[in-house]
């Protein structure tokens, strides 16, 4: 029996790492194809090699942004079932690819979000070069890092760590704005507080207002298309503001009515929401009358219901993550093509083709081949999800982007989708521990009764261990009280033990919470030492 066992661990082992070395075939076969294609396009222009390098590392940073941060978009509906791994894979790699190739802009900001002064390199271009290499080499590594040790951390702040750790090595200390440093310290507080909020709030609003009712499909038939629209609203204008901010002006120039603005407004952006949430409340309202007819009066049967809304969701989260955080992998890219073919250094920079095809590619490839390890931890390894959970996660992803674009607070995506379940899980056990306040009391009653009767016999006990002259029945009580006490000193334990499962249900688990807080804390300092660390490596090289 023991030898089959070892035999089946052997056959299992060989085959896992099979699978593994197929799968770095298959990014490594990407990251040559992007480095030979470097080379063959740029190969007579000066610091071509540095260019083909850092389009090896762009290649690498890309994928590592599709095997980590793309888990937030699709792991919540592939927790509730909603989505299969495949379907979710699929989903999220046309619509990523899709969203980057389209909506990633044809300009990006070279560093990325203001937070060091290119002033500061004194036109030094090789400086900035090697610069931007280190950064987008650390900011890679660590993401490959934390999605082996299954924590979702930000994309955007490991290559803001990046550029600040080289930036400093390049110029010192003076070169980094402290201010932008401090709005991104803020945002590990506020994103995920602010998701998790908003994530609660929906999931209460959803248990009021049909699961907690009597008939509960009558409730879904009025709720379900106001919620659906609701969630229509909040991507339309999301996807508005975050994913075509960057094409907007291609869009204006094709519809003249619109205002003449280099980005939309916010005003614009829910216009066009509004629009897309009424047409989609009527076409739900009838999709909901349809589906009622066979559906059961339970949450199953709610629940049901929020499956094809929390398709569209991870789409269009897609969409827009691949429009916005594309420019992760890209903007490093771009600075140092510019760079190299221009000889000097810009604040601003044209992406060629080829430059937001590896960003692109290799988003849809990280995901496909290492992803389906971080849409686990996201979708199941947190707090248990179904759709209605995940329903109001996703409206937590899109919703507290837009409100905290409007109040000018700074946060991050992946920490908001996290703190989405985060508030979700604890509004769980919340009302789980509310609905058992009966439970509760009559536990503590019962603990209380078993002590008195406890002290009751211990007293007696004492009573007649005391006795000088024992006779022979008070040996035999003697021994009969130890065996009661036994038993008492049980059902206390017994009882205590069932008053506190009862006091203290856990639905989130909190090792998982320390794993990703701690993550995230330490990913601006971490990629920023790495980084520091590659940049003198590069110029120790080099010179």
């Amino acid at each position: 029996m023991e030898i089959q066992t070892v035999k089946k661990m052997e056959k299992e082992a060989i085959k896992s790492s099979g699978v593994d070395f197929l799968r770095l075939g298959f990014a490594l076969f990407f990251m040559v194809a992007v480095l030979t294609y470097s080379f063959l396009s740029t190969g007579g222009v000066p610091n071509s090699m540095f260019l083909g390098i850092a389009a090896l590392f762009g290649a690498y940073m890309a994928m590592n942004i599709g095997a980590n941060d793309v888990a937030n978009n699709v792991g919540p509906a592939v927790g509730s079932k909603a989505l299969t791994m495949g379907g979710a894979i699929i989903i999220a790699a046309i619509f990523e690819g899709a969203g980057a190739l389209i909506a990633g802009g044809d300009v990006v900001n070279t560093i990325k979000s203001g937070i060091i002064d290119i002033e500061a390199f004194n036109g030094n271009t090789n400086s900035f070069i090697w610069a931007m290499m280190a950064a987008l080499l650390s900011a890679a590594l660590w993401l490959n890092f934390a999605t082996m040790i299954k924590a979702p951390v930000s994309t955007t702040h490991s290559i803001v760590g990046g550029v600040m750790g080289a930036g400093i090595a390049a110029a010192g200390f003076s070169i980094v704005d402290w201010g932008t440093i401090a709005k991104i310290a803020a945002s590990w507080i506020i994103s995920p507080v602010l998701g998790g909020i908003v994530a609660a709030i929906f999931l209460y609003s959803i248990k009021q207002s049909m699961v907690y009712k009597e008939d509960k499909i009558q409730a879904a038939k009025k709720w379900v298309p106001i919620f659906v629209s609701i969630m229509s609203w909040a991507f339309i204008t999301y996807l508005t503001l975050k994913g075509l901010k960057k094409v907007w002006p291609n869009i204006v120039d094709i519809f003249v009515f619109l205002p003449d603005d280099k980005s939309p407004s916010f005003l614009i952006a829910s216009i066009f929401g509004l629009v897309i949430a009424i047409i989609v409340y009527f076409v739900v309202l009838q999709t909901v009358k349809r589906r009622a007819l066979g559906v059961e009066n339970n949450r199953n049967g709610i629940n049901s219901m929020f499956t094809v809304p929390l398709i569209f969701a991870a789409a269009l989260l897609s969409f827009a993550h691949g429009a916005n955080d594309v420019a992760n992998a890209i903007g490093p890219l771009a600075a140092i093509n510019d760079a190299v073919m221009t000889g000097g250094i810009s604040s601003s920079a044209g992406i060629p083709l080829w430059v937001m095809a590896v960003g692109a590619l290799g988003i849809a490839l990280g995901l496909a081949l290492y992803g389906p390890k971080l849409i686990r931890t996201v979708g199941s390894e947190i707090t248990e999800l179904d759709q209605m959970r995940a329903f109001s996660v996703a409206m937590a992803a899109s919703i507290t982007v837009i409100i905290a674009s409007q109040l000018g607070l700074p946060v991050s995506s992946t920490h908001i989708a996290v703190g989405g379940i985060f508030g979700v899980g604890f509004l769980r056990e919340y009302l789980d521990t509310t609905e058992k306040k009966d439970v509760i009391t009559i536990g503590q009653e019962i603990v209380e009764d078993e002590k008195k009767v406890l002290r009751a016999f211990e007293s007696d006990l004492k009573i007649i261990e005391k006795k000088k002259d024992k006779k022979k029945d008070d040996y035999q009580k003697i021994v009969d009280l130890y065996k009661k006490i036994d038993e008492e000193e049980e059902k206390l334990k017994e009882a205590k033990k069932s008053l506190k499962s009862a006091q203290k249900v856990q639905y989130v688990k909190r090792d998982a919470i320390k794993k990703i807080i701690a993550a995230w804390i330490i990913t601006v300092p971490a990629a920023a030492t790495l980084s520091a660390m590659v940049y003198f490596m590069i110029r120790g090289i080099v010179l």
